[in-house]
């Protein structure tokens, strides 16, 4: 299954609402990743305007979220799809959700970013919040480069990113509670921190359930709560 395949439609109609559809997805994904990127970075600028530019932006992804939501609905009811447009509304759909919940984590990095820069001192756990934050703005960019390209393979890729991101989440979470044993007083500062890194593995997750989604669309395979190896294999067999 590749891009082509979606203009294959005797209805050129039908062929124009599959593109418009796809084309206002990965608008919505591109100002998520957006989002993401500025959340990130009025974190470590310590930069408060940037932060509620991106709280005021969730409501125009929440905006776009129900417009496709609507254009979905109604494809539904006028062409009654089956196989791979089916699927391609399912991905869709199901993607739709995950990115408006990134923008959601985003607009919660931003408010913390807010009430660390009120407190006045930078907290630990910078250094991870940053390499974290890198990791995940790749991983959602990859996913949603996939989509556009139909790449299952990089799509597979970012679902093995997300192992990578857990794991540097949890070594991380240990640091800081150790150290707000340490040291009581900086409990207020690191929370907003952990907040911040708890947030970020969740756009990762929301990455990778995006990947899932592209996955099943170009390859007709549920890779979900599926190990490495197995997902490896179904996309070899049917290549």
């Amino acid at each position: 299954m590749n891009k082509s395949d979606y203009g294959h439609h005797i209805s050129q109609q039908f062929n124009a609402e599959l593109e418009e559809v796809r084309s206002h997805f990965l608008a919505m994904g591109g100002l998520v990743e957006k989002q993401v990127i500025d959340a990130i970075t009025s974190l470590l600028d310590a930069d408060s305007a940037l932060a509620e530019e991106v709280q005021r932006n969730d409501q125009q992804i929440n905006r776009m979220e129900t417009q496709i939501d609507e254009e979905l609905v109604r494809i539904l009811a006028r062409r009654q799809p089956a196989a791979s447009d089916l699927r391609f509304i399912i991905a869709i759909g199901k993607s739709l959700t995950d990115l408006e919940r990134i923008g959601d984590e985003a607009a919660k990095v931003a408010r913390s970013a807010i009430a660390l820069v009120e407190e006045g001192q930078s907290p630990r756990g910078y250094v991870e919040a940053r390499h974290i934050g890198n990791q995940v703005r790749a991983m959602l960019h990859d996913a949603l480069d996939a989509f556009a390209r139909f790449d299952a393979d990089l799509a597979f890729q970012v679902m093995q990113a997300d192992s990578a991101i857990d794991t540097e989440y949890k070594t991380a979470m240990r640091a800081l509670m150790t150290y707000m044993m340490e040291d009581p007083r900086a409990i207020t500062r690191v929370m907003n921190v952990i907040w911040v890194l708890r947030s970020l593995e969740r756009i990762g997750d929301h990455a990778r359930n995006i990947s899932e989604q592209l996955i099943f669309l170009v390859k007709g395979a549920d890779v979900r709560h599926t190990s490495y190896e197995q997902v490896r294999e179904r996309l070899d067999a049917k290549k």
